[in-house]
């Protein structure tokens, strides 16, 4: 079988869990109608769409096409209509092809003798030379698919921007998922996971991932138009994802994908979308700041900000908290956003400290005119420190820890919260 472009095919955008909404977002603005799913969204689709997609999507963990589903509670089921597959479609000349298998409450249950079972057909199609093997389950914050739901990006290892040096030869992944005998496989197209955008390679502690960053900037409401600042900055992200949307670059114009390596991979379409993304960067200044009390922290986050190309869009600073709000004017267009995500006390810190933290935080903002705060935290007590009130846009995990991103009403000059029964009640409730 020789392998040919494929008709319109079923895609999957992986997201990691509550924001699947803000991926959905994101693709109905590409002009794409996506259908929300358990860990991502579903859409349709040929190449040009995968290449638009993994190219511009800053919140989904990857992209995979769905290559069948069927019934199977025997290895002579699995084998049989598995090899119907257009499997040739994706193999790489050279390099790896990794299989990846989930298996719940079904007859085939054991996942290494599924994977076999996958990988010897594969092989009756694949090129000679080409290494085979069982992808390893942990391997660097790969694909966890949950009962119920479906390819799930997993946060549990969080290697984001750590230096990690990806593989040098091409390795194919198939994902495989079984769950009461049906059997769903699918071809990963991203390759490493779309989080890596390539620029940073320094981060500082408890790192946050460029997509959670970006569901943040996403999820807030904040226009490139307002002032943003991060006063807890760390690595940069958060300011450096802003940056990237308000510029309108594209998170993965500086990467290759798995994509590239597939034998109809269409080179000179995928030239021209790149060059429409470049040419699409809007040149317009930006009022982005970003601040931490770490002097290491901030050289840092300004080399990655050099990277990812914004360097002059945020302008960093060795500062503490209290001084980073207390500079903050008046802003003209609209709100100003306080965008941050402070230490949780899981990781780093210690709990006194922590709420003196909030509670700095929120005494800073009070009489600030016009400024908001969306804060990722962990902690419901340490938000109501903050005795501002707080109103959840998405629930998540980062680095295996269940997360909440609040956020706050606009607030007017010199004015104070009322602290009343009701309010306390909904302050708690919303946090």
């Amino acid at each position: 079988m020789s392998p040919s472009v494929p008709p319109r095919l079923e895609l999957f955008a992986s997201t990691a869990p509550g924001l699947e909404s803000i991926t959905a977002g994101e693709l109905k603005a590409l002009g794409v109608k996506g259908r929300q799913e358990k860990g991502g969204v579903a859409f349709g689709g040929d190449l040009d769409r995968i290449y638009q997609t993994n190219l511009w999507l800053r919140t989904a963990g990857r992209v995979v096409v769905r290559l069948g589903r069927f019934h199977a509670s025997t290895f002579y089921e699995l084998e049989r209509r598995s090899k119907k597959l257009h499997w040739v479609d994706f193999l790489p000349a050279t390099g790896a092809v990794a299989v990846r298998v989930t298996c719940r409450k079904s007859k085939l249950y054991h996942s290494d003798a599924v994977a076999e079972r996958i990988l010897s057909v594969i092989a009756r199609a694949a090129p000679s030379g080409l290494e085979l093997r069982v992808a390893d389950s942990q391997r660097a914050g790969e694909v966890d698919v949950e009962q119920g739901g479906d390819e799930r990006e997993s946060n549990e290892s969080e290697d984001a921007g750590r230096g990690v040096t990806p593989r040098e030869e091409p390795t194919q992944l198939f994902i495989v998922r079984i769950v009461h005998d049906e059997c769903e496989i699918s071809a990963d197209s991203s390759g490493e996971l779309l989080h890596r955008r390539g620029y940073r390679t320094e981060v500082a502690k408890a790192p946050l991932r460029e997509t959670l960053a970006a569901a943040m900037v996403l999820a807030s409401g904040w226009r490139a138009n307002e002032p943003l600042i991060d006063p807890m900055c760390g690595s940069g992200t958060i300011t450096i994802e802003a940056a990237l949307i308000a510029r309108a670059i594209a998170p993965g114009v500086n990467r290759r994908f798995q994509f590239m390596n597939w034998p109809n991979f269409d080179e000179t379409l995928w030239n021209e979308i790149v060059e429409q993304a470049r040419n699409s960067v809007i040149d317009a200044p930006v009022d982005i700041r970003a601040s931490d009390r770490d002097a290491g922290a901030i050289s840092a986050a300004t080399r990655n900000a050099e990277r990812a190309g914004v360097s002059e869009d945020v302008r960093f600073a060795t500062s503490s908290l209290s001084a980073s709000i207390a500079e903050l004017g008046d802003p003209a267009n609209g709100n100003g956003w306080v965008l941050t995500n402070p230490p949780y006390g899981i990781r780093v810190g210690d709990q006194n400290d922590l709420r003196d933290l909030y509670a700095t935080l929120g005494t800073s903002l009070r009489n600030k005119q016009g400024w908001r705060i969306g804060v990722l935290t962990s902690d419901a007590g340490l938000a109501r420190q903050m005795r501002l009130p707080l109103h959840s846009r998405f629930d998540s995990r980062n680095g295996g820890i269940p997360v909440r991103f609040l956020v706050s009403g606009k607030r007017e000059a010199g004015s104070r919260e009322v602290r009343s029964e009701k309010r306390d009640a909904e302050t708690h409730e919303t946090c």
